[in-house]
């Protein structure tokens, strides 16, 4: 007759994984080791996805895609500009060739109403730019991308360029779409400078902000 092992044959001890106490654990064999090896990873890459999320954060938030729920205007006849800490922007703030970004004050929310200044000399200005909407060598248009909705947030040289799908805007020309899939221009801003040598809008963008409106 075939004989079995007992419950507390060598045999079956061997195969038990166990501490000093007899006590099972889960790592107490080439195969707890396995298991342990394997959760080792999880959390390894549990912990590289968190870190890259983090670094993704900032690229994400500057090229946020537009999304509108004030319906009213962003600037109004006498509506001051303002920087990203809401002082008022006064002529001498740029020099010729600068840019910036602004905001009305009081702004519906930065996501709304983020504005590119810009300020070169007058006679470089050509093309669709309204030279009415200009003034002592600055103009303003819309930051957001007729694209897509992004945030047009890079610069070569006298061109401003979306990173999303790489539309081009030449800032000289009205800001007239020069590269990639904008179908339209930003839209212009009419601004004027005040009696105390402060930048105030005279209207509101002259066209529809982000995408859409063609």
């Amino acid at each position: 007759m075939r004989e079995y092992p007992k419950p507390d044959d060598e045999a079956q001890d061997d195969d038990c994984s166990c501490d000093a106490t007899g006590t099972p654990t889960l790592y107490g064999d080439a195969r707890a080791e396995l298991r342990r090896r394997d959760f080792a990873k999880f959390l390894a890459t549990v912990g590289g996805l968190t870190a890259v999320a983090s670094l993704t954060a900032p690229l994400a938030s500057t090229t946020q895609v537009f999304e509108r729920g004030y319906e009213g205007p962003v600037y109004s006849d006498g509506i001051h500009l303002v920087d990203s800490e809401g002082e008022r922007i006064t002529e001498g703030r740029l020099s010729e060739g600068e840019h910036m970004t602004v905001f009305p004050e009081p702004r519906p929310g930065i996501e709304d109403a983020p504005t590119l200044l810009v300020r070169y000399p007058e006679s470089e200005y050509g093309g669709d730019i309204k030279t009415g909407f200009t003034v002592n060598g600055y103009a303003a248009f819309s930051k957001v991308c007729t694209h897509a909705g992004c945030m047009v947030s890079d610069r070569e040289e006298d061109l401003v360029v979306c990173p999303c799908h790489f539309g081009k805007f030449n800032v000289l020309d009205g800001a007239a779409v020069s590269g990639g899939p904008p179908g339209r221009p930003l839209p212009q801003l009419p601004i004027t400078v005040t009696s105390d040598g402060q930048l105030v809008a005279t209207g509101d963008f002259e066209g529809p902000v982000g995408p859409g409106g063609g």
